[in-house]
């Protein structure tokens, strides 16, 4: 190998890491980002020849996690897994202690996946244009089920409304469980949740698929229209999982990072295993990964703004 100098960024790139890597997640263990963070953590630890040891630390807005990764050397050690939540915590807070663009250095995106529309096998909504012209025949009527007011389904549903022009009851729920018993009940006419909350009763049969939220068709349900398909033109939801590391981290170990992590989640093991979560494993740039954030972030904030919710 060819020495470079004593220089620290040089030392960075040759000797990084040369111990087990801490990646900080926001929500609690066995959630989506928690799985597959877990499923990419084993074979980028063995790219790297280290271990990653990830540390769940769920709070409303990551306020804990992200002050946890802050509040560390920016040396690559420890890390964060940010997603689309991070983007919606920015307009939806009175007052984040923490800019996800500023103080965060994006790695690289690690999987993206949209929502299921989902409803009742039994329901007399076949279809996503049955949905919305029932919708706009039938102003309020309509109840449009998520979990907790905030979430990423609650303001799919919110983009839903304003996209389609039409006025329904949105009904929020503590869990995924809870709201696919209320399905199941018909005390809501349609849940809108992700893909691996959902799979048990879409596969039973119970509940159907009538449209999904990004803009194109779902990487697990191939037969399922878009919700832009089914004529909510413009109408487009996809939400990510992605590693960042505090600002200031030497690029030289952001690039080692990526390109690891490029390597893993190119591999079919993993691309499998993601893949019946419904997510599609994807890799980026940083820079790629910056622009995502800050796009999302003006999104959710005019929806937020739109639907008048109180920031929290």
């Amino acid at each position: 190998m060819t020495l470079l100098g004593l220089a620290s960024p040089a030392q960075a790139q040759s000797t990084y890491p040369n111990r087990p890597i801490r990646v900080v997640v926001p929500f609690a263990a066995g959630g989506v980002a928690d799985i597959t963070l877990r499923i990419v953590a084993e074979s980028l630890g063995e790219k790297l020849g280290q271990r990653l040891i990830v540390e769940n630390m769920p709070g409303a807005g990551g306020v804990a996690a992200a002050r946890a990764v802050l509040s560390s050397p920016p040396d690559g050690y420890t890390l964060a897994l940010l997603s689309n939540g991070t983007a919606v915590s920015v307009p939806l807070f009175k007052s984040l202690p923490f800019d996800p663009v500023k103080d965060f250095a994006p790695i690289s995106s690690i999987g993206f996946f949209d929502f299921i529309v989902g409803t009742n096998a039994e329901s007399p909504h076949k279809t996503l244009p049955d949905l919305i012209k029932f919708a706009r025949d039938n102003p309020g009527k309509l109840n449009v089920g998520t979990i907790s007011v905030g979430s990423t389904q609650n303001l799919s549903a919110q983009l839903l409304k304003s996209t389609a022009g039409v006025d329904f009851q949105i009904v929020p729920y503590r869990a995924t469980p809870e709201a696919i018993i209320g399905l199941l009940r018909n005390d809501i006419d349609v849940l809108i949740d992700n893909y691996v909350g959902m799979k048990s009763a879409l596969t039973d049969g119970k509940l159907t698929a009538i449209g999904t939220t990004g803009e194109t068709r779902s990487v697990i349900l191939k037969d399922t229209p878009t919700v832009s398909e089914g004529g909510v033109k413009g109408y487009d939801v996809v939400s990510w999982n992605a590693l960042f590391a505090p600002a200031k981290t030497p690029p030289e170990v952001i690039a080692k990072l990526n390109a690891a992590l490029r390597e893993v989640v190119a591999q079919p093991d993993v691309k499998q295993k993601l893949l019946d979560l419904g997510i599609e494993a994807r890799a980026g740039s940083p820079e790629e990964l910056k622009a995502r954030l800050v796009d999302d972030i003006a999104k959710w904030t005019k929806v937020i703004e739109q639907a008048g919710i109180p920031k929290q």
